[in-house]
């Protein structure tokens, strides 16, 4: 059955935020959320310390994490966006050349870092791209740490697109309404403007610093006049909806400085532990249901090192499957081998015994084999048969009675014809001595065909003449049967 629990990791240089979702029917049941940041000196993070903590944090609220399929969003300071024009409009064109508009655009070697893109707005000369370029050692050490503790993320993505994945799914606006989304987390800005009314995958992206030494409200109100003198959109904005972390924004001096109505919106409709920046959950939770989305577009893993979790899976799985049948074959060959042993024992018991049987009905004669032993048996029962109906003497030839019968019923078959006279019929139990005469040699013939024809054989014979008849003496036996 397809994974229907999901784990959404927001991942910073210091810090995680942690979101993982259930899906029953069509709405997604938060499971747990939570932040951890690791102790360190100061310098380099470190990731190893934060995927322990992960993976340890997760082990106490959510047991079978493991079995969750994981998705991160990489934090803006960790990645860099660019502008950048491709000739193409189809994506897959556009996935096969985006590394070379790149590295064109930025008149830099981008060997060393991984790529993800999307398509802010396609036209009939090609497609302006918004291209985010994350070091690849720095991707590598935040996979790695993750799959040293348990977790392999199917997607590692830039924070803001998880960020407009989640307002794609939780906030609606009428359709007269064309917004400008700036959300504001603890230290980041997001700006999220759909570029096309048709196609709200079209958007406009954009990530900055929010430092201390301004307040929110300006600092906002003079990021929102840059952003919009640099996008176009098939319709002009007519309305700002801000969401602020920290609740420091004046909307109705946002509204002044801009000469756009600026309101308050809430992203939320589950409350967060106190622990976990409302913000950094709505990017966590926009990472977790990243399988919505079909194209990867948006996954440096696509570029450095592809997912192979449900390849290794399957192929686990295909092992499993292997080995498992591999000792159903082997019960199975067990099982038939031991019935094939009882029957061998059981026919060679009976075969035993049949020997013993056979030779008393045979007198002592062995039988020759499995096969012919009921041959023998069959001829030997026709035999008895045949001597208790009085065909057959004792000794297995045909009696005498039933002889005479033969050679007068063949004699009456043909007399008249061949003008027979017989002088004598000696019968004993091997065979029959005939002598007479007939009118000619071929009525003779005539006399040994129908005595053939009657079921004797003529074994001897002597034929001579006298006085114009053929005179014979013959030796005939009944033919053998069975």
């Amino acid at each position: 059955m397809e994974n229907q629990n999901y784990l959404g990791i927001y991942i910073t240089a210091d810090k995680a935020t942690v979101v993982a979702l259930g899906l029953q029917g069509k709405n997604y049941n938060v499971l747990a959320a939570f932040s951890v940041s690791p102790e360190s000196a100061e310098g380099a993070p470190n990731l190893q310390s934060l995927a322990a903590l992960i993976a340890a944090e997760c082990a106490q609220k959510i047991p079978d994490y493991r079995r969750f399929e994981a998705a991160v969003a990489l934090d803006c300071a960790l990645f860099m966006q660019h502008n950048v024009h491709s000739e193409f409009k189809d994506q897959k064109q556009i996935t096969s050349t985006v590394r070379f508009d790149t590295e064109e655009a930025l008149a830099t070697d981008i060997s060393d870092v991984a790529i993800a893109y999307n398509i802010i707005s396609p036209s009939e000369a090609g497609s302006e791209l918004a291209v985010f370029t994350a070091q690849r050692k720095v991707l590598t050490d935040v996979l790695l740490a993750l799959q040293n503790n348990g977790i392999d993320p199917v997607t590692i993505e830039p924070d803001i697109n998880c960020l407009a994945r989640f307002i794609s799914h939780k906030i609606s606006v009428p359709a007269d309404l064309h917004p400008f989304f700036g959300i504001l987390s603890a230290r980041n800005g997001y700006f999220i403007v759909p570029i096309s009314l048709s196609s709200h995958k079209s958007l406009f992206m954009r990530t900055f610093l929010i430092g201390s030494s301004k307040s929110r409200t300006d600092l906002i109100a003079g990021e929102i006049t840059m952003t919009g003198a640099i996008i176009q959109t098939d319709e002009p904005v007519n309305c700002i909806k801000i969401f602020d972390s920290a609740d420091f924004v004046n909307v109705q001096h946002l509204t002044q400085k801009t000469g756009i109505q600026t309101d308050n919106i809430n992203i939320l409709d589950y409350s967060p532990p106190d622990t976990v920046n409302r913000v950094d959950f709505a990017l966590a939770y926009g990472a977790a249901i990243a399988h919505l989305e079909k194209s990867q577009a948006m996954n440096f893993r696509n570029d450095f090192m592809p997912y192979q979790g449900k390849k290794l899976h399957l192929l686990k799985t295909i092992r499993f499957l292997s080995v498992s049948l591999a000792v159903l074959m082997f019960a199975l060959g067990l099982y038939f081998q031991s019935q094939l042993i009882q029957q061998n024992r059981y026919r060679t018991q009976l075969w035993n015994k049949l020997k013993d049987q056979f030779s008393q009905v045979m007198l002592g004669e062995k039988p020759v084999n499995r096969a012919e032993a009921p041959k023998r048996l069959a001829a030997e029962l026709r035999r008895i048969k045949e001597i208790k109906s009085g065909q057959l003497s004792t000794m297995g030839e045909a009696s005498i009675s039933v002889k005479l019968t033969m050679v007068l019923d063949a004699f009456n078959k043909c007399a008249k014809k061949v003008g027979l006279n017989v002088d004598s019929i000696s019968i004993t139990p091997a065979n029959i001595s005939i002598e007479g005469d007939t009118a000619s040699r071929r009525d003779t013939l005539s006399l040994f065909e129908a005595l053939k024809e009657g079921g004797l054989n003529v074994l001897q014979q002597r034929l001579d003449s006298k006085g114009g008849r053929d005179i014979f003496r013959i030796t005939v036996e009944t033919k053998k049967t069975g």
